[in-house]
């Protein structure tokens, strides 16, 4: 199981996830929000509250929702570190 450390909003509905295993990696949620849990999330304003909830290690939202860790890593698109130039 994978555990998310700490979130970054970065535009629209992507989010940059750091978990457990070092890796970090960038989830764009535009085609995950339905159900009516997760309609408010559809507000950008609200979307952009996303939180670590420690106790969950997952990424959730005053209103209730959340997601599954291992979801958001399966869907997530590693980032990588820029290298350096020489």
């Amino acid at each position: 199981m994978h555990l998310v450390k700490n979130v970054t909003y970065v535009s629209d509905y992507k989010l940059r996830l750091s978990f457990d295993d070092g890796s970090v990696r960038l989830v764009d949620l535009a085609n995950e929000l339905d159900g009516e849990i997760f309609e408010p999330l559809r507000d950008p304003e609200y979307f952009k509250k996303v939180r670590v909830d420690p106790d969950l290690a997952t990424i959730v939202w005053d209103n209730g929702a959340d997601l599954s860790p291992d979801f958001l890593y399966k869907i997530g698109v590693p980032v990588t570190q820029p290298a350096l130039a020489a």
